[in-house]
């Protein structure tokens, strides 16, 4: 059996040995006595180096490196990792020593940790550069890369990841995390103790993160139908068989297999997600083992968390996210299945890794696109793959939004956005948080606005005493609150900054289209004027004898028509000049508010705050590592203690009153706003009804007048061939003027339909569904 205990990580380094640095790069073949030499040290300007075996003992050596044993970045049951240097180059590396419980290990396990490492070279994995000795006792050291930003562990103890990390943040691990794991399971190696403190965090040189795992030291060559019966782990990370074993000490004959990593992989990623561990008893996984085992063996199928709320309470399950965790609705739909199914104690229900790698690939291969849905009043992030087409797009915003895709309009910038379903979804375009497709749902939905969980829930209180350990928990505590204060208050105004731009771009187009329409209405009111008094004229003109008498008698029919078109053409116009007015008025009150709220300053007053209580906590770190505070030192942590508490209750006041506050008055503004946009838009899509039954008339029109225009020609033409020497005119051939002036209107009336028919596609475009057809 190997040997179990692995504890957390712990991350202690002095601020001034972090920016240790050599004034110069020494010269090559420098050995380790002429590295005694001045280095700068941040706030301390030159301090000399100590070699090994001088007072202090400070400094320890291989052959080709140095580290100091301040410099401490990690530390296990057998092993410490220290940050060091190439003495020749002066490069940055990590050196991890073994003390003597190591050597207490059977050959093959201390052996282990080197072999696997010499067989796996990948970009998420750290790199090993040499193995060499230190000391009288010749102790091993493993030389490694060095990774600047820490573990992922130091990483989610950050206040500001107290929630859990950022999405794209998430995104990046998830991909790291994937991939060296598959490179694992290529090579036919399992980890076994996969956890936030095994995994080292690089900064690349655009700055972004790159995840790596590490420390190697229970990982052993495994195929997939491979088992093992030794136990290696960490408590909350450890799969439920494993923990029955080595933490509770029960006797059970089982043996794993490499899918012990994924409930590792799940628990870490949950932990990654949200910033706390998933399956958590009362007084903690390390306080209450019985509690911690029941909770991790009886959890229900597709659950992936499960806590304790108070003593000897009910065990209570959650099948989501948490509402603090920052991760969109649309990334977790993706990401809860596979939590759900990793998370499974039995085996025959759990996943296996090929179908691990094919839905975490399938994650990120997909594309984002962000989607502000102005019936909601909430900013969405849509997962798709770029060669889905857009009718998946819109089912995929229909599941977010519950706006069916009939109901779906878009603007981009501006614009409309006419989505063809059948093309594929790289046709939608670039999108950001700044600058995302609005969605305008044709349905009247009332918007519900951003829900979120207070952060004054989640804000701990000092004890009264003097404790710099309790005072520096409860201050990052305090600042984890601060922080997720700060993200929402952003989050307000950023939808509260998009829901106006939204309403801006629809009232514009909407009286664009009030403008079309009143213009097109214009000219057919222009041109039935012109036709009734035309028929009126050919009607004086004629004798009841005429032969000409049944067109003329269709004429008249035609006027009546003609009249009634005229009376529903000039009530359109006034509805749409009243809606025109409407929403001119709804335009100015939206430009005031919108110029309030971008004056409006209260997350750079909340970040003053926050700036101001990070130096306090700074402070408290150093305090709790020291010994005891003297009386003047232990005066000043309580004004800080103080001067904390009342910037933290400053900052609350602010996020309430000036954030909270605003927006929940700005979405009831909305909600008006938008029944008045979609009255507007009802009254349009009535207009167009009624412009489209005027299209249809006015064509019936045109082809009433064509026919009489073409028998009047007829006859015109009989007429002068029957007596071409006759000087007077025929009595049925109809005057040449009243001849040319219909040959006008019938090419007005073509013009007229027209303009009528785009004056439709611009209405149809607005009102979606046409009205009945007993309006």
């Amino acid at each position: 059996m190997g040997s179990w205990t692995c504890p957390r990580q712990k991350v202690q380094s002095r601020l001034a040995r972090d920016s240790l640095c050599l004034t110069q790069p020494p010269e090559p073949g420098l050995d380790f006595k002429a590295l005694e030499a001045s280095v700068p040290v941040r706030g301390e300007g030159v301090r000399r180096l100590q070699v090994a075996g001088s007072p202090g003992q400070e400094m320890q050596s291989t052959g080709n490196y140095l580290w100091h044993t301040d410099d401490l970045l990690g530390q296990g049951a057998t092993a410490s990792v220290y940050k060091a240097r190439d003495k020749k180059s002066g490069e940055l590396v990590a050196v991890k020593v073994f003390n003597t419980a190591s050597y207490l290990r059977p050959r093959e396990v201390q052996v282990r940790e080197f072999e696997v490492l010499r067989k796996l070279s990948h970009q998420n994995i750290v790199k090993l550069f040499a193995v060499e000795e230190t000391g009288p006792g010749r102790q091993k050291v493993l030389v490694m890369e060095y990774c600047s930003g820490g573990s992922l562990l130091s990483v989610l103890e950050s206040p500001e990841n107290a929630f859990g990390l950022p999405e794209a943040e998430f995104l990046v691990l998830l991909r790291c995390v994937v991939a060296g794991t598959n490179h694992l399971r290529e090579n036919g190696v399992v980890h076994r103790d996969i956890k936030p403190g095994n995994i080292m965090r690089l900064v690349g040189e655009q700055g972004q993160s790159i995840y790596k795992l590490t420390d190697f030291g229970a990982a052993r060559e495994l195929d997939e139908d491979e088992k093992f019966v030794s136990v290696y782990g960490t408590e909350e990370y450890l799969h439920p068989d494993m923990y029955e074993r080595a933490v509770l000490h029960k006797p059970q004959q089982k043996a794993f297999g490499v899918t012990v990593d994924l409930w590792s992989i799940g628990v870490t990623l949950y932990h990654a997600a949200t910033g706390t561990l998933p399956f958590v008893p009362f007084g903690g996984p390390r306080r209450n083992k019985e509690i911690m085992y029941r909770i991790i063996t009886e959890k229900p199928v597709g659950a992936i968390a499960g806590a304790q709320r108070r003593e000897n309470g009910p065990l209570e399950w959650s099948h989501s996210l948490p509402i603090t965790c920052q991760l969109s609705m649309g990334l977790q739909s993706q990401l809860v299945p596979i939590l759900a199914n990793i998370l499974e104690v039995e085996e025959a229900k759990c996943w296996g890794f090929d179908q691990f790698f094919a839905e975490t690939s399938n994650i990120l291969q997909r594309v984002v696109v962000h989607v502000f849905s102005l019936s909601q009043f909430i900013l969405h992030h849509v997962y798709v793959h770029a060669h889905n087409t857009i009718a998946i797009f819109l089912e995929a915003v229909y599941e977010q939004t519950n706006v069916a895709p009939q109901h779906q309009e878009y603007l981009f910038e501006g614009h409309f956005c006419v989505f063809d379903p059948s093309l594929s979804a790289r046709h939608i375009g670039h999108t950001t948080a700044r600058s995302p497709l609005t969605l305008f749902s044709t349905a009247s939905d009332t918007p519900k606005g951003l829900t979120f969980r207070d952060p004054a829930l989640d804000i701990p209180k000092f004890v009264p005493k003097v404790d710099p350990q309790a005072d520096y928990s409860t201050a990052k505590g305090v600042l984890g609150a601060s922080h997720q204060a700060l993200r929402l208050a952003r989050a307000l105004l950023s939808g509260q900054e998009l829901a106006l731009r939204g309403l801006h771009w629809v009232m514009e187009l909407l009286q664009a289209t009030c403008r079309q329409t009143l213009e097109v209405i214009r000219i057919a009111l222009l041109f039935l004027s012109s036709s009734l008094a035309t028929e009126r004229s050919s009607s004086m003109a004629r004798m009841p004898e005429m032969p000409e008498i049944w067109e003329l008698q269709r004429a008249t029919e035609l006027r009546s028509k003609l009249q009634t078109l005229a009376t529903v053409l000039t009530k359109c116009s006034q509805d749409v000049a009243e809606t025109q007015v409407s929403l001119s008025h709804l335009s100015l009150e939206l430009a005031k508010t919108r110029d309030q709220v971008h004056e409006d300053r209260s997350t750079q007053q909340i970040q003053s705050c926050l700036d101001k209580m990070y130096l306090i906590y700074k402070q408290f770190k150093k305090s709790r590592m020291r010994p005891g505070l003297g009386y003047n030192e232990e005066q000043i942590h309580k004004l800080d203690k103080v001067n904390f508490s009342h910037l933290a209750k400053r900052l609350l006041q602010v996020f309430q009153e000036e954030c909270v506050q605003k927006y929940q008055a700005s979405l009831v503004a909305h909600c008006r706003w938008m029944r008045e946009v979609q009255k507007a838009r009802n009254q349009l899509r009535l207009a167009g009804w009624s412009v489209t039954t005027c299209n249809t008339e006015a064509q019936g029109a045109q082809e009433n007048l064509s026919e009489i225009l073409r028998r009047l020609l007829q006859d015109r033409t009989k007429g002068a061939e029957a007596s071409p020497s006759d000087p007077s005119p025929h009595p049925s051939a109809a005057p040449k003027d009243l001849v040319a002036h219909m040959q006008e209107l019938c090419e007005e009336v073509k013009l007229l339909a027209f303009d009528l028919q785009d004056n439709n596609r611009v209405i149809e475009r607005l009102s979606g569904v046409p009205a009945p057809a007993d309006v």
